[in-house]
């Protein structure tokens, strides 16, 4: 039965007529469309503890000198559920500090997407849901993003990501609707259909510790707890 079953994983990789056929490629997420994404850091380890670079994540270019993380974006619901996007997100730059300030704009509004911070808010709880601990805290977050097409190395269009929807967006509140906690999707029976808008992850705290250490939310967005 051994020899059978090695001799028929064998042809497998020497025959290939009874292979599936290739499926088509996909076409590419129209450009502006909003979608829910989870972001993973793929590790470059590139350290540096005066930034606070720490973990791993970071890469550094041979070719530029330039350091950022290498993200993919996996979008977790809706039409293209399943679709993923690659961008690089810049923290440090040689020609100066656009790049690493582009970043970090980025970043903060990535956390203001998944925490349901406005953008405006600038209260101590808000402040504490714009700090992470290290990177570690951004690797599997979820928000959501704005797609955006540009073109590869090869000039053909890609799908990226360079652009968080925030809570003060008009597309924020339908899509946080429909993940809402305990409200299942959005324009269900007994509903008016209007979109439901999810407490803050840092409001959600309580009663007691209101006087104490603001507390920081999770990587998980509070539109989808």
């Amino acid at each position: 039965m051994n020899t059978y079953d090695h001799a028929t994983a064998a042809a497998s990789w020497s025959d290939f007529n009874d292979a599936e056929a290739q499926q088509g490629g996909f076409d590419l997420i129209p450009r502006g469309i909003s979608v829910p994404v989870r972001m993973t850091i793929k590790p470059g380890g590139h350290d540096d503890h005066t930034q606070g670079w720490t973990g791993g994540y970071a890469t550094q270019s041979f070719d530029t000198g330039a350091v950022y993380l290498a993200c993919e974006f996996v979008v977790t619901d809706g039409p293209f559920a399943k679709r993923k996007m690659w961008s690089n997100v810049g923290l440090h730059s040689p020609k100066g500090p656009t790049w690493g300030q582009m970043g970090r704009s980025f970043i903060r509004a990535v956390l203001n997407s998944a925490r349901n911070v406005q953008p405006q808010d600038n209260t101590p709880q808000a402040a504490a849901a714009r700090r992470i601990n290290s990177f570690a805290d951004l690797d599997g977050i979820e928000f959501l993003a704005r797609v955006d097409v540009e073109k590869d190395g090869k000039g053909e269009d890609r799908n990226v990501v360079k652009i968080a929807i925030e809570p003060d967006h008009k597309d924020y509140a339908p899509l946080a609707g429909m993940h809402a906690p305990g409200g299942g999707h959005r324009g269900g029976g007994g509903h008016s259909g209007a979109p439901v808008q999810p407490t803050p992850a840092y409001a959600q705290q309580a009663p007691q510790a209101q006087t104490s250490r603001p507390v920081v939310p999770t990587g998980k967005p509070a539109w989808a707890q």
